[in-house]
């Protein structure tokens, strides 16, 4: 029980207010209420929403609590940091954001969609795009080595990207190159992950780390086994996890091989191409078993207004074709975002108890967890199930996350620290979002401070857009 007092930006005071007959120009009573850090989300695909006027309040955050995102994951970060984060800047945000630089990005600038090795001037072309990056503010280098371009790199690429971070002071966060049995395997990528880390001296961080689709569900206790010898050796491994059993993806990702978009922007083509054609069906094919089958894809975004809201399956039927056909046809007439269910719930709590393991959303259109993983995982697995205590998951959702991403002054309710705050009453959070209506917005956090300003008041949003863009060690 205890007071805060906030002057500007910054948190001045906490203890007895009354006491020292201290007395604030506005009060907010919070008798009853959980009053909290804001919630810090590492893994969201917020680039463009925040590059948008109409979007750039980030009020589906906003409201789940979260006071600051971290985008650019995935391999997908922009080069010219310096310049979003000030334009950022100049038009207002309503969240704090941060910055990966990407080497998806990186990749595809120096070397178009080759499947080659880089050469040493390509080479040093991509660490001089890292250097440059860390200088402007990164936090750090982020990959996806599950997606193309990222895929056609070897570890080396990344140990040597990976060091250009580390003499900056940045970090690695990775989409790992296989959650499943794509590739590598799920166990060679993590230890790939535990390789880079040691080799180049760098804290490595697991985005959304799952055990996905029938091949691999079990495994989180070798995987957790694997990290904890890790940790244990002094390496910095850690992990963000959503609240959910279905992965966002597209149908391109989830069933096509990797290869197919080696050299080839309109790699379509190939599914044409009779030498190439039964190959890559045979391919989808085991790529759709590895996820559950048809039934285990529900295309939540797409041009076909038709197709949203009904898995390959149903459209499949709907459409007399075979289900890999409905795929390539679907791919060909511009894709679709689906919502792939891949993993079970032993393996969710498993991660989710590790220490960590802390929460993200990888917040992506036509998936719930973009508006609702803070408050589902409060409700769900903290309130429910138990899987979590509140402490461990107020804990799991600000501090670990900023001491991992080495954001200065957040995550903890501390005298001089940025005053990023949440009032709520852990019962009446809840989550609206599903998977047939992904963009309600979450209820119950009655009051979110940024950087001091108030942004959402009893509920509603107050139109202010406090957030500031955070630099490497800002």
């Amino acid at each position: 029980m205890a007071d805060i007092g906030i002057i500007a930006d910054t948190i001045a005071f906490i203890g007895n207010a009354i006491e020292i007959k201290l007395q604030g120009l506005e009060t907010i009573d919070a008798s009853g209420y959980i009053v909290a850090p804001g919630f810090i989300d590492p893994h969201t695909h917020t680039f463009s929403d925040l590059s948008h006027p109409e979007r750039s309040a980030n009020l589906n955050y906003l409201m789940q609590g979260v006071t600051t995102v971290i985008t650019g994951n995935d391999g997908g970060g922009p080069v010219k940091i310096d310049s979003v984060l000030s334009s950022w800047e100049e038009s207002g945000i309503g969240t704090n954001a941060a910055l990966f630089v990407g080497h998806g990005t990186i990749r595809r600038l120096t070397m178009g969609r080759s499947d080659k090795k880089p050469d040493l001037e390509q080479l040093a072309t991509m660490k001089r795009y890292v250097s440059n990056a860390m200088d402007e503010g990164a936090l750090g280098l982020s990959t996806g080595l599950y997606y193309a371009p990222g895929s056609f790199s070897e570890t080396e690429e990344i140990i040597e990207l990976a060091r250009e971070s580390s003499v900056k002071g940045g970090i690695y966060d990775s989409h790992i190159r296989d959650e499943s049995s794509y590739n590598i395997g799920l166990l060679a990528a993590i230890e790939e992950v535990i390789n880079i880390s040691r080799s180049a001296n760098i804290p490595a961080h697991i985005s959304h780390i799952k055990a996905l689709g029938v091949d691999v569900w079990g495994k989180s206790a070798e995987v957790i086994k694997l990290i904890e010898e890790a940790r244990s050796e002094g390496l910095m491994i850690t992990a963000d996890q959503y609240p959910y059993t279905a992965s966002g993806t597209s149908v391109r990702a989830s069933l096509v091989p990797k290869w197919v978009f080696a050299n080839d922007r309109e790699f379509w083509r190939k599914f044409d191409d009779p030498a190439l054609s039964s190959r890559i069906k045979i391919e989808m094919e085991d790529n759709l078993r590895r996820r559950g089958g048809p039934s285990s894809l529900l295309v939540t975004v797409s041009k076909d207004s038709n197709i949203v809201g009904k898995t390959l399956e149903e459209i499949s039927k709907e459409w007399e074709v075979p289900v890999i056909d409905v795929a390539m046809k679907i791919i060909k007439n511009g894709g679709a975002s689906v919502a792939s269910f891949n993993m079970n719930q032993d393996d969710i709590h498993q991660f989710m108890k590790q220490t960590w393991v802390m929460t993200g959303s990888d917040g992506s259109n036509g998936h719930p967890r973009k508006y609702g993983s803070f408050p589902k995982k409060i409700k769900e697995y903290v309130l429910e199930k138990g899987i979590l205590t509140m402490a461990e998951f107020i804990r799991k959702s600000t501090s670990l996350t900023a001491e991992t991403h080495k954001i200065a002054r957040r995550g903890r309710l501390k005298k001089g620290y940025f005053a990023d705050i949440i009032v709520f009453k852990p019962g009446e959070i809840k989550d609206n979002a599903t998977f047939k209506e992904p963009r309600k917005l979450a209820e119950g956090i009655h009051y979110v401070l940024v950087n001091g300003k108030i942004a959402i008041a009893n509920g509603n949003y107050t139109e202010i857009k406090a957030g500031i863009p955070i630099r490497r060690g800002e």
